[in-house]
């Protein structure tokens, strides 16, 4: 057992949180140019498959990355993700064609398909139980501003050196990533050499049904960042705004500033109440953002969403292993994460399909992703009267 007063800010869980913050800075980096990269390539009315494409493979991966993060180990199922971000970083300035880059998109989902799974599970091993909340907090910040910086970089790379060297960068931060990630120690108990037996997956490896009520959560709020992923570099050209990571870069710093007690705050109260709030306010930030058509408006929004956002994760995260079993940790993790990547591909592709870069249908897109949102406000509310107690 984990001592429970032990501090949660050691060694090895400030490498994680670095190497978390390195990875997300490489594939968050690109997403602001993409859409624009896209339309060049010829693809412009194919603009939601970007994201969409990309949690296919992650949401696919899963089951696989679940698997071997208990049996294989944390720290090689970690590795694989950052070294796909830094191959795939090389091969964007190769493709010329939009078919061509359809696939690397889809190459480039393992990625996110493999290390947050494994980064989860191992918190779940370094930290004790009460602290949980707190410790995904804090890792989720550096996360948060790995997706700050790696926009805000990757379009200063693109505005002022050209599309090119900004997909080198991002092949660069993985590669940092991947250095730090090689020099952790390994946390699985009963670790097991790899073999080709560990990619075979039976129907009861896929799903964890002991989280699923966490993946409904999941799902219905994070359709909010499909939406986002889209349409907001499109969204933030027409309001005249040069740098597309702007919005992030503004959602992110919100996000960071109540990760430092959010986390906390779902430790002590339970996380029941904590994702009714989470939830209620990326409901509102939806709307916002679809209300003020102004570049203070997308501002406003983005901030809101960031609170939401901030409030949300580390509770649904550590609600996640709550029902867990200790020994399927990674699958449940990555039961969460696929419920992640269907909400956020599913919001991609349909307002992508709906958009169809007609500028003047965004802001509806963004109110009736708010109500979607909503559902998961009630589904939570369902579940608490259900089960007759507060997590």
């Amino acid at each position: 057992m984990i001592e429970e007063n032990k501090s949660i800010y050691t060694v090895p869980f400030a490498l994680l949180c670095l190497s978390s913050l390195l990875f997300s800075a490489s594939f968050n980096m690109i997403i602001p140019e993409l859409p624009n990269y896209l339309s060049k390539l010829g693809g412009a009315e194919h603009k939601g498959l970007i994201i969409a494409l990309f949690t296919l493979t992650a949401g696919i991966s899963r089951p696989f990355s679940g698997k071997l993060t208990d049996r294989w180990g944390r720290v090689p199922v970690m590795a694989v993700g950052s070294i796909v971000c830094f191959i795939c970083g090389f091969l964007y300035p190769v493709i010329s064609s939009v078919a061509g880059f359809f696939l690397l998109r889809l190459i480039h989902g393992f990625s996110t398909g493999f290390k947050p799974t494994a980064t989860s599970a191992y918190v779940a091993d370094i930290i004790p139980q009460n602290r949980w909340g707190e410790a995904l907090g804090m890792h989720g910040l550096c996360f948060s501003i790995g997706g700050a910086v790696g926009p805000a970089v990757g379009s200063f790379i693109a505005n002022n050196y050209g599309i090119d060297p900004m997909f080198y960068c991002s092949s660069i931060f993985a590669l940092l990533s991947i250095v730090i990630v090689m020099n952790m120690k390994e946390t699985l108990k009963d670790k097991e050499r790899f073999n080709l037996g560990m990619l075979r997956i039976q129907r009861n490896e896929i799903i964890e049904w002991r989280v699923i009520p966490a993946g409904i959560v999941t799902l219905l709020s994070y359709s909010a960042y499909g939406v986002i992923l889209t349409l907001i570099p499109d969204w933030s050209e027409h309001l005249g705004i040069s740098n597309k990571g702007l919005f992030f870069t503004a959602y992110t710093l919100s996000s960071i500033g109540i990760r430092f007690v959010s986390g906390k705050v779902a430790d002590r109260y339970g996380r029941i109440r904590v994702m009714l709030v989470g939830v209620a306010i990326l409901s509102i930030s939806a709307f916002l953002l679809g209300y003020n058509h102004s570049v203070e408006g997308m501002i406003i929004g983005a901030i809101v969403y960031g609170i939401g956002g901030g409030i949300l994760s580390p509770a649904v995260n550590a609600w996640t292993i709550d029902l867990s079993l200790p020994q399927h940790r990674g699958k449940a993790m990555a039961t969460m994460y696929i419920a992640l990547e269907v909400g956020i591909g599913g919001g991609a592709l349909i307002a992508g399909y709906l958009y169809r870069d007609e500028i003047s249908r965004i802001p509806n897109l963004f109110i009736a992703n708010s109500i979607i949102i909503l559902l998961a406000f009630f589904y939570i509310l369902y579940w608490q009267s259900k089960n007759k107690k507060t997590v």
